[in-house]
């Protein structure tokens, strides 16, 4: 498997950066993992955006979705997808309709969100759209996706890719609060992306976020062959993040920047 990250900010985005967005490839199949705000450009820069096969939303956060919206567009009326000659493409009959596999819920939350911007149909026009629950395994071509629930601000699965005759994993954390729920999804994978979105823990209130020091905690628990940490802002010295993750992880973690690219 071949994994690019797009994008890895936080809620803000990166000077010149974007949110979150992870693009796994494995036998020709390209699946995006989360939209977030910024994704779609950079997508673009990567791969030609009518040959990703599906894209996988994690949470229904803006930063993990909100590109879904650009992307709709293009796919709507980009020249290449229309019926007839323009632009210098032929037509098609058969313009490319991606599958977006989205939490439970999700289809109507794209039907809000696309009515912000134009038809609320946009989304579901766009893409063919399914839903999931954290217990099911979804195939795209010669990929398996398997969910397990995390606890967030809003329901939220972390995702484990493995290619369909099994083997590799990698296991993207999406955003959690610090729990045993990643530590055991994730115990003993490949590579293993955990995010460390915060300096130090939350004031108040529900926690929602990791720092630094508890993703290479998390991370040490589950004994992954590499940890990744990822959903750190440009604004945070990430000498000092990688430096803090590393220590809690008990040998050296990588810190997520864009363009940077695994094979496991």
């Amino acid at each position: 498997m071949h994994i690019t990250v797009i994008g890895k900010s936080p809620s803000w985005q990166d000077a010149g950066g974007a949110c979150s967005g992870y693009l796994v490839e494995e036998g020709g199949t390209r699946v995006l993992l989360d939209c977030g705000n910024g994704v779609f450009g950079k997508l673009r820069a990567r791969c030609d955006y009518t040959e990703v096969d599906a894209v996988v939303i994690s949470h229904l956060h803006a930063d993990h979705c909100l590109d879904l919206i650009p992307f709709a567009y293009a796919l709507t009326y980009s020249p290449r997808q229309q019926p007839w000659p323009v632009g210098g493409y032929p037509g098609t009959d058969s313009p490319a309709r991606p599958r977006l596999v989205l939490p439970s819920g999700g289809t109507e939350a794209m039907r809000t969100l696309s009515g912000l911007w134009g038809g609320s149909q946009l989304v579901e026009r766009a893409f063919a759209c399914e839903e999931y629950e954290p217990d099911d395994i979804v195939e795209v071509g010669a990929l398996r996706l398997r969910f397990g629930a995390v606890p967030h601000w809003v329901p939220t699965c972390a995702i484990e890719v493995t290619p369909v005759g099994g083997g590799r994993r990698f296991v993207y954390g999406a955003d959690s609060a610090p729990n045993e729920e990643i530590i055991a999804f994730g115990a003993g994978a490949d590579l293993l992306m955990l995010e460390a979105t915060l300096p130090r823990p939350e004031r108040d209130g529900i926690r929602g976020h990791l720092t630094a020091e508890e993703a290479g905690a998390h991370g040490r628990a589950a004994a992954p062959a590499r940890l990744v940490v990822t959903h750190i802002s440009d604004e945070l010295d990430p000498d000092l993040a990688l430096a803090r993750a590393s220590a809690a992880f008990g040998r050296p973690a990588e810190l997520a920047c864009e363009d940077a690219e695994y094979d496991i």
